[in-house]
């Protein structure tokens, strides 16, 4: 999906990567990240937001929760939205700030002393047994904690697995109930997918989720509440910011556009943000009708790799399909158009959607490509947890 666009504007990433894996210093089954380009991404996308009057709150998931990353990136982008407890521990622990906690995953009632206990700017609430838990554990804190309600996606816009939130026909009655619980604060909305890109020509646009969002926040200021958030993510880039100021939201939550791996950075490869990774694996074995089969472990499902190169010749090979319930031990290659232009352990390079945070992978943090020393940072695993 992505790897024409690497090849382009970041060619030395890719020459940094397969001369990493020649000389044995990654394994298969690795994502080799460009700290130095990440960290110019999060410039571009701190310096537009602040131009449009937005906040912005990061995200690592898709980058495997790597407390190098995260440390680059919280220099211009201070605060982060983290997708479920685990992940806000493990920024936090590396110094960043909590923005929104509860962005996709609610917070376990037992652990919402230790993350509310950080002040966290907002925690987004599903519905109203979770406000009140926040509510009771603020209490407890002493202190009054800011909410943004989710709403609920627009009939047949939300993803399996990421169901629930608010009903926009709903929200008076949960705003009744929400106000009269002294722990919390309803100071805003958020709601999933808000942005997407168009499958063609990669343009970001707002979906009928959007549109849902900015009622639920006229809902809540016909109440009264005053000064209030709209947090509007996915596909958060320079190019869709605009957007989100035209449509009155207060923030936005980066995670792709770190990477320069957006649906519009593959269809545009003229957008600010660089592609800042490679994934790396080799070939397995060749199987008897000449298919090359390569370690897996770091697909993702709805990660559209397309084509791998193979260094070594410079071969480009398509990706073939495979079910989503099948676990990648392997990931096959359309036979080569020749005999032996393939070997056992040849290195192959791919660039598409990642989800690093639910592989098994190893993250390679390389510095230095642009200026051309470069310098392996280290190996961590999908978590964050240092290797070597």
């Amino acid at each position: 999906m992505f790897l024409t666009s690497l090849l382009t504007r970041n060619p030395g990433l890719a020459d940094v990567a397969a001369d990493l894996h020649r000389r044995g210093d990654i394994p298969p089954d690795t994502y080799v990240m460009d700290l130095d380009a990440v960290e110019a991404n999060a410039a571009l996308l701190a310096a537009e937001a602040e131009r449009l009057g937005i906040g912005l709150w990061f995200v690592v998931k898709q980058i495997g929760r790597n407390p190098v990353l995260a440390r680059a990136i919280a220099r211009h982008i201070p605060r982060f939205a983290a997708i479920d407890a685990a992940e806000a521990r493990r920024l936090h622990a590396v110094g960043a700030s909590p923005g929104n906690l509860g962005h996709l995953v609610q917070i376990p009632r037992r652990s919402l002393p230790e993350l509310l206990a950080w002040r966290p700017e907002a925690v987004t609430v599903f519905d109203l047994g979770n406000a009140r838990a926040v509510s009771d554990a603020a209490r407890l804190l002493g202190t009054v904690q800011d909410v943004l309600v989710r709403i609920e996606s627009a009939e047949g816009a939300g993803y399996p697995g990421q169901e629930g939130g608010v009903p926009l026909a709903g929200l008076d009655a949960f705003a009744e109930a929400a106000e009269r619980m002294p722990g919390i604060r309803l100071a805003g909305v958020t709601a999933f997918p808000c942005v997407l890109c168009d499958p063609e020509t990669g343009a970001p646009h707002a979906t009928p989720t959007f549109d849902l969002a900015v009622k639920a926040r006229e809902v809540l200021a016909s109440r009264g509440h005053t000064g209030q958030k709209l947090s509007a993510p996915s596909a958060t880039s320079v190019a869709s910011l605009p957007l989100l100021a035209e449509r009155g939201a207060t923030h936005g939550e980066p995670g792709h556009a770190l990477t320069g791996t957006t649906p519009l950075h593959a269809a545009d490869p003229h957008q600010p943000e660089r592609p800042a990774y490679v994934y790396v694996s080799e070939i397995a074995q060749v199987l008897a009708d000449g298919r090359p089969a390569i370690f897996g472990g770091g697909f993702y499902p709805r990660g559209h790799a397309r084509t791998a190169l193979l260094p070594r010749t410079g071969t480009r090979l398509g990706v073939q399909e495979t079910p989503a319930e099948n676990i990648d031990y392997y990931r096959l290659l359309d036979p080569p158009p020749g005999h032996g232009a393939v070997r056992v352990g040849d290195t192959a390079l791919l660039a598409f959607r990642t989800q690093v945070f639910v592989t098994r992978s190893t993250v390679a943090v390389v510095e230095g490509i642009a200026s051309g020393v470069p310098r392996l940072v280290g190996l961590y695993d999908a978590q964050g947890g240092e290797l070597r």
